[in-house]
């Protein structure tokens, strides 16, 4: 295929992507007319269809997934090559989508993303925040924030935090009505806030462990969300009992508003870590906000 057909691949992948030929022309500056003769000579010299069409929505065929997911990865490849280039030759600049939970974006991204930030106005930063396990490739993320045992082997990881103790709370004023548990079992019988997970759809089991036996407890209760600080204001309004990481819950622990429940069984996981695809050349932007996140008491991270 000619080189100038490099250009055709490239509107073919906006398309397949947006899955709208309006907003892909949009993105790419051309017009719709213009684009759909484009993607029709690809597909003439190919002989074959690469995109069905109907009056709503514009969906990939067999052969157009494949050369989609072929393309996608090389050419991300390649603007990542051009930007880590240009980074040599100008300040470092640069978009870095970050897929994190609320309490890793509150604790530990945003605390140290101030003090980077004024030192590289060329950088922006986009945060999202879910407790889906994100695939940071297909999904287009640069950078993932997970316990360190949730991370895939083949990604560079580096710890941002020391390990995390997971704890149960509940507000006295929940406690005096309905005694706490002393087993694990009992969580099943107690109004108990759960966290809905994206990924699968379910609620999160409460994992438990007294180091030496570990527990699932799947709880029941009138109120769920998806994210850990509407789960503390639920608890600390006496809703029910919650299960969240230990630095939220301590200082209302510490001012009387919340009380421990099963201390005994509060499990302690690998600390947060940041992870990228290792494929993938590092822009220079990616490196100073990764050097930025580390967790400095532990030095290198690995992978």
């Amino acid at each position: 295929m000619a080189r100038d057909s490099y250009n055709d691949l490239l509107a073919f992948l906006a398309v397949a992507r947006e899955r709208s030929f309006t907003r892909a022309a949009a993105q790419l500056g051309v017009s719709q007319s213009a684009l759909s003769h484009t993607i029709r000579a690809l597909e003439t010299r190919l002989g074959m269809r690469l995109l069905t069409r109907t009056t709503r929505s514009v969906s990939p065929t067999e052969a157009g997934e494949s050369l989609f997911n072929s393309l996608a990865p090389r050419f991300e490849e390649i603007d990542a090559d051009l930007a880590a280039i240009l980074d040599l030759r100008d300040k470092p600049r640069g978009t870095i989508r970050i897929t994190a939970t609320d309490v890793a974006a509150n604790t530990i991204l945003w605390p140290r993303l101030v003090k980077f930030l004024p030192q590289y106005p060329d950088i922006k930063v986009e945060i999202m925040t879910d407790y889906g396990l994100t695939d940071i490739v297909a999904e287009r993320y640069d950078i993932g924030v997970r316990l360190g045992d949730q991370v895939a082997g083949d990604m560079i990881a580096v710890r941002i935090a020391p390990d995390m103790r997971m704890v149960i709370v509940g507000a006295q004023s929940y406690l005096k009505q309905h005694p706490a548990p002393t087993t694990p079992q009992e969580l099943t019988q107690h109004n108990c806030i759960n966290l809905r997970l994206p990924t699968h759809g379910g609620c999160y089991a409460w994992e438990l462990s007294n180091g030496e036996t570990d527990l699932q407890v799947r709880v029941d209760g009138q109120l769920t969300f998806n994210g850990a600080y509407q789960m503390l204001e639920a608890a600390l309004a006496g809703f029910g009992l919650a299960y969240i990481p230990e630095q939220l819950a301590r200082p209302y622990v510490e001012s009387g508003r919340l009380q421990w429940v099963l201390e005994a069984w509060f499990p302690t996981f690998p600390g947060l870590h940041l992870y990228y695809a290792s494929r993938r050349q590092s822009s220079r932007a990616l490196t100073l906000v990764v050097d930025a996140l580390r967790y400095s008491d532990q030095g290198e991270g690995h992978s």
